[in-house]
């Protein structure tokens, strides 16, 4: 796998334009006048054109191996980036209360003082979602069923009646099916919120 993605190019249009004169001392009012001008003139029908021509520098290549477990691969790019946006967002997408527990709904949050206010819990509740997700995806390429088996022991030899011999277990393996199923019902669902929330992964 190879990929290289660059930055998001800049877009220059003529408010964009207007704003340079800020360097040499005009006032932020006047370039905005100035501004206004500029967006019903030709220049505005340029600068959009010349936008359109632009393009990101996105190289993506795809080797075979990439796709024979493609779930792990996947999970080396999305886990760092996961952790990446946590740290660097700005905001919150609107999270369904029944995607979090109790003390998290929007429900549980003292009253909001107008209607259009986001309640107290609002980036609570995506910050959980985030950790569910980057909790998840960190337990693809590790062997988190391990804890869930208990040690079964040791191979000894057992004489069968025909003068044989066979390997036996001294004692049979143990497995907390319980705790296995809550761990991976809680993977399933840090994909699930992934998968739910995709849209919502900007920063």
């Amino acid at each position: 796998m190879y990929i290289k993605i660059g930055p998001y190019k800049d877009f220059i249009g003529a408010y964009q334009l207007a704003d340079l004169l800020q360097n040499v001392g005009m006032s932020e009012e006047r370039c905005d006048k100035i501004g206004d001008w500029l967006s019903k003139t030709w220049v505005h029908t340029f600068c959009e054109w010349a936008e359109s021509k632009k393009k990101r520098n996105i190289k993506v290549r795809i080797d075979k191996y990439d796709t024979w477990s493609m779930d792990s691969t996947l999970a080396h790019i999305i886990l760092p980036m996961l952790k990446q946006l946590k740290e660097t967002k700005h905001g919150s997408p609107d999270v369904d209360d029944k995607d979090v527990p109790k003390k998290l709904r929007s429900t549980s949050a003292p009253a909001k003082e107008n209607e259009w206010d986001t309640d107290d819990n609002w980036h609570v509740r995506w910050n959980w979602v985030m950790d569910e997700m980057i909790w998840a995806f960190s337990q693809v390429n590790e062997d988190w069923e391990a804890p869930y088996h208990k040690d079964a022991g040791e191979y000894h030899f057992k004489d069968n009646k025909d003068g044989t011999s066979r390997m036996v277990w001294d004692r049979e393996p143990v497995v907390d099916l319980k705790g296995l199923k809550a761990h991976e019902k809680r993977m399933q669902n840090g994909f699930k919120l992934f998968g739910k929330y995709y849209s919502g992964l900007w920063d």
